[in-house]
């Protein structure tokens, strides 16, 4: 039976078990949260994002969840600098076009600022830039995808939270907790 991990992995914390080439770096990893040799990410997320990230021992499965052709989708809680208008949201909604070209159609909404744990930093916040929350869906998984995608449309993402991939929520897992849970079977 493959084991899974659910991680809500903490800002500055790298998607790996190891910090490779910079021995005595005092950048946290995986290895500083996680005690369960033989299991690991699939997919990855950014060091200056948050939020679900999942770990396995099956190899099937994690390419079925991190390998773009199957298209599991992933959602995002995002935090922007300003106030995004309909045609910002629909330009999102309809793939917009990066260095690496077209991205494909994402779901998009304004949401009212979710209650989430304090982030180490905190975000900076300025008073004469509002800023407000929008969830996006999406079904690839780009370098950066969807903080070059806000900053295509002209505003830059001040928090990324990854809060589902799939059908696995973060929902109850507090910063740099996890949990095990029944894996599928990834044939």
């Amino acid at each position: 039976m493959a084991r899974l991990i659910l991680f809500n992995k903490p800002f500055g914390v790298l998607s790996q078990f190891t910090d490779k080439g910079t021995e005595g770096s005092p950048r946290a990893t995986l290895s500083d949260y996680i005690d369960m040799p033989g299991v690991y990410p699939a997919g990855r997320l950014d060091r200056d994002s948050e939020g679900l990230l999942v770990l396995t021992d099956d190899g099937k499965l994690q390419a079925r969840i991190a390998n773009p052709r199957h298209k599991m989708e992933k959602t995002y809680l995002v935090q922007v600098e300003g106030l995004p208008d309909e045609v910002a949201l629909d330009a999102l909604r309809g793939g917009v076009t990066l260095k690496d070209g077209l991205t494909r159609p994402a779901r998009v909404r304004r949401i009212d600022p979710p209650t989430l744990w304090l982030r180490t930093p905190p975000v900076r916040y300025r008073k004469s830039v509002p800023d407000c929350w929008i969830e996006i869906t999406i079904s690839e998984g780009r370098h950066r995808q969807v903080r070059r995608m806000t900053a295509h449309v002209g505003h830059p993402t001040l928090r990324l939270v990854r809060w589902r991939i799939g059908d696995w929520l973060l929902e109850g897992l507090a910063s740099g907790e996890w949990k095990q849970v029944s894996a599928p079977d990834a044939r």
